[in-house]
């Protein structure tokens, strides 16, 4: 294997076989068609040939196309079944894997960033990576204190192929939109362009995971590995073993997959009010099932390359609204999306009608408990990408500002992996009690009262 392909040329030829491969399979399937064959058995031929080939480019590549090709493997379940059996197995396979990077490169990449004696730091290295994404790959190891560690590599040239790659990719979105039916895919990789030099900075991301393991370090349901070491282009950090959430979507019990779905939900609502930080990356390679000791399970949170900042937890504004929208307060509602730049101020829509485009969207969290599955994805999918359908229509005139769009797509990217576990999760529970504003805020001061009062009297039985 060769090293991470760098010239432009290189990796635009390779980008470019994709939607001439995909030409190409559609005139071999018409052949097969007037050969006898019916359209349904080459349709799916057709599919999986098409698969194969995303994955076996984007995963020779890495960088931004290897990058874009895990962006999309979460969305998964908002495909049509017939369409979705075919890509399923190949973009999981993108959560999780990618061609290895030659040996001599990892050597050499630990020399030049952590000197010629870079060895000695190890009681233990083991050659063949444990893993490899879209930037790096990461080695099992022993630290020289015997902690067993994580040892992540950039590849070479990484910085330059993720912006050649998103450049590139950003041409043929029209062709790949089909992988994704009812979604623009355009600006999706225009928001990962953004997002690379941050994820390129391995300090910035040494800073993200020492916040978060440093305040996830007593909790029961969180595990967040410690920081050991970091230079650029090499971050240590502890090892964590457990089952990878990609093993719990295809093998995982009913229990695991519960657990795995309510411990996922809390950490994308949590982590923010806690840390400030929201963890930006939530494909299933990111996260284990680890034992907690006490019969149950804990999750791993990996990979803290690409956060979202937010000093004040998650805007306000969200739990406002998603709490008026469940009140059926439809002026209130429209009042504030105009205020916060969700309805552009030359638009003018019906606020009734904004609220029945909500509704379903956030049925989960009007229930105590609510059970994701691939067809509730399907369906949502379905009735906003259809043309003739109002929720299209008013979908088209709603704009997303900003400063959501990264909590925009790491919600959808979450809800998409709890449908893929189709894990049954108290979504409400977590709400109210991380989402600011999803719970008014005079019954928040009645709670508080009531526990002040409860204190008072436990004092007093004590005394």
């Amino acid at each position: 294997m060769s090293d991470l392909p760098r010239k432009a040329v290189t990796r635009t030829a390779k980008l470019a076989a994709l939607p001439l491969g995909f030409a190409g399979r559609a005139t071999w399937g018409l052949g097969k068609r007037i050969g006898g064959k019916s359209a349904e058995i080459v349709g799916r031929e057709l599919q999986q040939r098409t698969a194969e080939q995303l994955f076996k480019v984007l995963g020779e590549l890495k960088g931004g196309a290897m990058k874009f090709g895990q962006a999309m493997s979460v969305f998964e379940s908002a495909l049509p079944e017939e369409i979705a059996g075919p890509y399923r197995a190949a973009l999981t396979k993108l959560q999780d894997a990618a061609p290895p990077m030659p040996t001599r490169t990892v050597h050499s990449v630990l020399e030049e960033r952590l000197g010629a004696d870079w060895a000695e730091l190890f009681m233990e290295f083991e050659d063949k990576p444990s893993a490899a994404a879209s930037i790096g790959q990461v080695h099992r190891a022993v630290w020289h204190d015997g902690r067993e560690v994580a040892v992540k590599v950039q590849y070479p040239g990484a910085g330059e192929a993720l912006l050649s790659d998103l450049t590139q990719l950003s041409r043929f979105a029209r062709l790949l939109g089909p992988l994704i039916p009812g979604m623009d895919i355009k600006p999706l990789i225009a928001e990962l362009r953004d997002r690379v030099s941050e994820e390129l900075d391995y300090c910035l991301e040494a800073q993200a995971q020492a916040a978060h393991a440093e305040e996830f370090a007593d909790d029961p349901d969180v595990l967040v590995p410690a920081v050991v070491h970091q230079c650029e282009q090499v971050l240590v950090t502890e090892w964590i073993d457990g089952v990878p959430l990609s093993e719990v979507i295809t093998d995982g019990t009913p229990e695991q997959r519960d657990r795995a779905g309510q411990l996922l939900a809390r950490f994308l609502f949590s982590g923010p009010a806690r840390t400030g930080l929201l963890h930006a990356d939530p494909h299933p390679g990111n996260f284990r099932l680890l034992p907690d000791g006490e019969g149950g399970w804990r999750l791993g949170v990996l990979d803290f390359g690409t956060v979202d900042r937010l000093p004040g937890g998650l805007p306000q504004p969200i739990g406002d609204s998603l709490r008026m929208t469940l009140d059926g307060d439809a002026e209130s509602v429209y009042e504030l999306l105009c205020e916060e730049g969700f309805v552009k101020e030359s638009i003018d829509l019906a606020p009734d009608a904004v609220l029945d485009y909500l509704l379903p969207i956030i049925e989960p969290a009007e229930v105590d408990e609510f059970t994701f599955t691939r067809g509730w994805m399907r369906n949502q999918a379905a009735r906003i990408a259809d043309p003739r359908s109002p929720a299209h229509q008013l979908g088209r005139q709603l704009n997303l500002p900003p400063a959501y769009l990264l909590i925009h797509r790491v919600t959808l990217s979450t809800i998409g992996v709890l449908c893929q576990l189709g894990a049954t999760v108290r979504l409400r529970d977590e709400l109210e009690e991380w989402l600011p504003g999803f719970v008014p805020e005079e019954d928040l001061e009645v709670e508080g009262l009531e526990v002040e009062e409860l204190g008072e009297e436990v004092a007093a039985a004590e005394a």
